[in-house]
């Protein structure tokens, strides 16, 4: 039996006819760029998150760094960032002259909570990025009163998160609100490996802040502004437009998503029963948080030789993320910096083979055999 890490050949093998119908009806009419295409999806995706407004950029990391443009954030300023995310959260933050400030997180879920941001926070803070790592998403009750006390804006990284909710209040009860709908902003990836990925790259920025959206499409669209003559600039911006042709992909897959994370959930839980069979241990989320389960990660011993012996078997395997950003060349400016949590999970974590049409059979196998690579070492 052979497991790749992720399968994205099956789920689209169903729509594939779907989405050349409407690329053909897109060749008619050559709305390439922007047009009714582009409008539908973003609404759709904004009704989606539980927002107003959604803008469609160019990918995941012109979301976060047009939104803090957006913002007036900039040199001078420091944003809180997670030391245990993917570069682009850190990079986004720097193309604007901010300052990336790194934190730790929570040892076991591996989220930021308040004390690990209390401990980043300078009087030069003017953000801080809560990252929904792996899907799982950082509950509003601890970012937002943090957030508040010292005047910070909230953007949410949910590159990861397509479709998450948590609860609204600490007690768990009651409403829930959806990834990228509590922070100022919301910024996603449509990276063809997220859980609602294009054919390319792609990205969004999801809003309650009309003004904002207005500010973030003009900066993503050389600066523009809307509804004057097409050669009047009002900002200082760049090109990171969303294409028709990914919009139209993005929303014929976002017809299927929910469908889509509820079989995430489902082949979560049964890693979970198998996992749990033989101890080892498997990065879930906080109580109450519905996750979207973008991967699948396990902490283990040895995870180089136990990879190696996976690999053998014929199961594909990840690792995100090997380097904590605090400890990467282009920003480890004080190598005395501890985030001890994040530093150790670095070391144990492995992403398993993941996506919604994995089966049973394969799910028991993968655990079998990652119990078996363990007690090899």
């Amino acid at each position: 039996m052979r497991i790749p890490f992720n399968d994205l050949a099956t789920p689209h093998a169903s729509i594939v006819e779907d989405v050349v119908a409407e690329v053909r009806a897109l060749a008619g009419n050559s709305r390439f760029i922007g047009g009714p295409a582009v409008e539908s999806f973003e609404q759709d995706f904004a009704a989606y998150c539980g927002t107003t407004h959604a803008v469609g950029v160019a990918n995941g990391t012109d979301a976060i760094e047009l939104t803090l443009r957006a913002l007036g954030i900039g040199g001078g300023d420091e944003v809180l960032v997670p030391a245990n995310t993917f570069i682009a959260t850190a990079s986004a933050v720097a193309a604007t002259g901010a300052t990336p400030v790194f934190v730790d997180v929570d040892p076991v879920s591996l989220l930021v909570t308040p004390a690990t941001l209390e401990a980043g926070k300078t009087e030069r803070t003017a953000a801080v990025i809560p990252v929904h790592l792996y899907g799982h998403m950082v509950p509003p009750a601890d970012v937002l009163p943090f957030a508040a006390k010292h005047g910070l804006a909230v953007l949410e990284d949910s590159a990861q998160a397509h479709g998450a909710d948590a609860p609204a209040q600490h007690d768990g009860l009651g409403e829930k609100v959806r990834a990228g709908s509590y922070g100022v902003a919301g910024t996603f990836s449509f990276y063809p490996g997220k859980n609602l990925g294009a054919w390319g790259d792609g990205g969004a920025v999801v809003t309650d802040d009309a003004q904002l959206a207005s500010r973030i499409r003009s900066l993503a669209n050389h600066g523009r502004s809307e509804g004057t003559d097409h050669y009047e600039h009002r900002y200082i911006g760049r090109n990171s437009r969303l294409d028709a042709l990914q919009a139209t992909v993005l929303r014929r897959k976002l017809a299927d998503l929910d469908a889509a994370t509820a079989q995430r959930r489902r082949v979560a839980s049964v890693y979970a029963e198998a996992l749990a069979a033989h101890g080892i241990p498997m990065v879930a989320p906080l109580p109450g948080v519905d996750s979207a389960w973008h991967l699948l990660v396990a902490r283990v011993p040895g995870r180089e030789q136990v990879r190696r012996l996976l690999d053998e078997a014929g199961i594909g395997t990840g690792v995100h993320y090997p380097v904590p950003c605090h400890r990467q060349h282009a920003y480890a400016t004080d190598q005395t910096v501890s985030l001890p949590a994040a530093e150790q999970a670095a070391t144990e974590i492995v992403s398993l083979p993941f996506f919604p049409h994995l089966r049973d059979e394969e799910v028991a196998f993968v655990a079998d055999h990652l119990a078996k690579a363990i007690a090899a070492l």
